[in-house]
């Protein structure tokens, strides 16, 4: 698996984000990051939940730990992706909530809208959600990385058959105590 410890992301784009995919992209070329661009082609990119398929694909077969999607929202994108097995997406206006969508949720993809996000904060968001691992910045706060395990893994082993049949309620829920949250904590 390509892992973005290793400096190693795939991404793509509709018509609608491919503007900004670039611009990330060749952030990221500069930062030293190789980068699998699955819609090189703007004219050639494939309808939004199409590209969405083909990035969540990867992550599924585990080719690569994390993927950066683009539309014209990221909302569309972000949800096809997330059809697929093993996707966890998540759709960031702000750094704060690309880091949190990696820190808190473990996502493994992040969709960003091309139409309103600039490409600063683009880039900003991609360094933010590659740069960050579940835990990352809680490590004082008693906890957090248990809470926020058992949430993932719960969404990663959800069973909807199993759901329903057990009256709508989580089979053998495990649970985490979660201390005070730390001083001077801003998010």
């Amino acid at each position: 698996m390509r892992m973005a410890k290793d400096k190693q992301v795939v991404m793509g784009a509709d018509f609608a984000g491919h503007r900004l995919k670039e611009l990330v992209k060749r952030h990221l070329v500069e930062k030293g990051w190789e980068v699998t661009d699955l819609t090189p082609i703007q004219d050639e990119a494939p309808m939004y939940h199409r590209v969405g398929f083909m990035l969540g694909a990867q992550i599924a077969e585990q080719r690569f730990e994390k993927a950066l999607a683009f539309c014209g929202t990221g909302m569309g994108i972000h949800v096809a992706a997330s059809k697929c097995p093993r996707v966890h997406a998540a759709v960031a206006e702000s750094v704060m909530a690309a880091r949190r969508s990696a820190s808190a949720n473990n996502c493994n993809v992040l969709a960003m809208g091309g139409f309103w996000t600039g490409p600063r904060l683009g880039m900003a968001m991609a360094d933010a959600f590659l740069g960050t691992s579940l835990g990352d910045g809680y490590e004082n706060w008693d906890g957090f990385y248990d809470y926020h395990e058992i949430g993932y893994r719960e969404c990663e082993d959800f069973d909807y058959d199993a759901y329903k049949a057990n009256g709508f309620v989580v089979e053998n829920p495990r649970e985490a105590v979660l201390g005070p949250e730390p001083a001077g904590l801003a998010f």
